[in-house]
């Protein structure tokens, strides 16, 4: 018996996809910054510093605005899934929600 978990899967993909986003947003900001801050610096060295941490920003936010439309490929993918499963099968689906509205009926009105 093989057992796979997609959801999972796409779950841990997910958050891995929210950290190196995380990342690129703070590279990105770091490296403005950085790039601020070394203005005044007219030598070679630094002009062609500024020119490398320039380009390699750039790259770092458009893969940023990639990830971005990935994740939300990514959900409008889980909801037309989760629209397809519901139309398949519509009575389970409607028997989950009444028994979830139960149970939230239920702890809401214990409190």
């Amino acid at each position: 018996m093989e057992t796979n978990f997609p959801a999972m899967e796409n779950s841990h993909s997910r958050l891995a996809r929210e950290r190196v986003m995380a990342d690129l947003k703070a590279l990105a900001s770091d490296a403005e910054d950085l790039l601020k801050a070394t203005a005044g610096d007219v030598s070679d060295k630094a002009k062609e510093a500024r020119a490398r941490v320039t380009a390699a920003l750039e790259r770092a936010k458009s893969t940023y605005a990639d990830l971005q439309e990935q994740g939300i490929a990514s959900a409008k993918a889980a909801v037309k899934q989760a629209d397809d499963t519901i139309r398949a099968h519509p009575y389970e689906s409607i028997g989950i929600a009444f028994g979830l509205g139960i149970l939230i009926g239920a702890l809401l009105r214990r409190k």
